[in-house]
């Protein structure tokens, strides 16, 4: 269903929004190339007064990182713009394993990063203390001894947590992009265990800290994406309302059937010119 067809139900469903939660690659940029469109959509939901959150699975970037990024692209930023499956990790441990303190990361420096700053210990492959927990991420900078490693300490029964699902990162280069899945399969295959939870897109845990963070209900929120399977199971898992666009890996052929929690737009801006509509009451509800 386009944003050409809405009902008088889901326009009700678009004035509620005010928050949304955006997807980055597919949605406002693709690969290393700003949508020409981004910049005009992000400046109408801020003259709504929507706010938004910069959502994405990578955990190979620290915050920092992904404000160096859209900062670049000329996006205006703040830390809190920002939420990562790496936060998302650090709350779920904080609310389920109050007493964890050392962690043993398969991710990168950057990561490890986001729970120095949190207030963990990270073990490395050369520490004799035994770690809490183990959190397998996106390492792009894997080494052999660090995976046998984590894998040990997997066998030996400690608590296992992704990051995110994802088996492969998108990329426009030659090469096929080995993300935390296909490390996690890797490991499964090593001792038989597999995580003990998967964080990321499309599990709730990501959607639970913008809400907290924001104060909002499910239904103030707009998930924003250009996956089936992660943004918009995303969405059908919280409550909150989904906004399909094309821009990215979903093409008009692929959707089989109408959902009233999801909308389906070409891209942001058509999304943000609807919700213009419904503001100025030219929508006829």
């Amino acid at each position: 269903m386009t944003h050409q067809q809405l009902t008088s139900d889901q326009l009700q469903q678009l004035a509620k929004i005010r928050h949304l939660a955006l997807d980055m690659d597919g949605t406002i940029y693709s690969g290393k190339t700003l949508f020409d469109f981004t910049l005009t959509a992000l400046e109408t939901f801020r003259q709504l007064g929507i706010g938004y959150t910069f959502l994405t699975n990578n955990s190979s970037r620290s915050v920092t990182d992904y404000l160096a990024k859209i900062r670049a692209y000329g996006i205006d930023a703040a830390p809190d713009n920002i939420y990562t499956s790496s936060l998302a990790t650090i709350e779920y441990i904080k609310d389920n394993f109050s007493s964890a303190h050392r962690i043993f990361i398969l991710g990168t420096q950057s990561l490890k990063n986001e729970f120095t700053k949190a207030g963990f210990e990270v073990v490395t492959e050369f520490d004799t203390p035994e770690p809490d927990i183990v959190v397998v991420g996106f390492d792009t900078e894997l080494t052999y001894l660090r995976l046998c490693k984590a894998a040990w300490w997997i066998d030996q029964g400690k608590p296992y947590i992704a990051t995110h699902p994802d088996r492969i990162c998108p990329t426009d280069q030659e090469l096929v992009l080995v993300d935390c899945g296909a490390v996690c399969q890797c490991i499964e295959s090593a001792t038989s265990r597999r995580p003990d939870i998967v964080l990321g897109k499309p599990e709730p845990v990501m959607v639970h800290g913008i809400l907290r963070r924001h104060n909002l209900q499910p239904s103030q929120l707009a998930i924003v994406g250009d996956r089936l399977y992660t943004d918009m199971a995303m969405a059908l898992n919280t409550g909150a309302l989904g906004i399909l666009v094309l821009t990215g890996e979903t093409r008009p052929e692929d959707l089989n059937e109408n959902n009233d929690q999801i909308l389906v737009f070409p891209d942001i801006l058509c999304f943000a010119s609807e919700i213009v509509k419904v503001r100025n009451n030219t929508s006829g509800i």
